[in-house]
């Protein structure tokens, strides 16, 4: 279902009831279960002007997908968000 760069590849799948349908049985849907952030060290990174995640990622994975490690990292759902304060500092993982 997802690419295996992605944060959510092999994340288990849960089913959970959506309500009732017409004809009065469960309706159910499969969502994905919750995912927990790991805590993970990292070197801090001052946020620049125009920096993008995908970029940081590349230089440091060589992988711009790779972008949701540093948003893990610093326990992010938003990852536009840790770039929003120039001068601000993230946590970079390492590889």
């Amino acid at each position: 279902m997802f690419s295996k760069r992605s944060r959510y590849y092999k994340q288990d799948t849960v089913e959970v009831a959506a309500g009732r349908l017409e004809s009065g049985g469960k309706r159910t849907v499969k969502v994905l279960s919750l995912r927990r952030l790991p805590s993970i060290e990292g070197v801090p990174l001052v946020v620049k002007d125009r920096d993008r995640l995908d970029c940081l990622a590349y230089l440091q994975y060589e992988d711009g997908a790779r972008f949701w490690h540093i948003a893990d990292a610093n326990t992010s759902l938003e990852a536009s968000e840790l770039l929003a304060e120039t001068g601000g500092t993230l946590q970079f993982p390492e590889k």
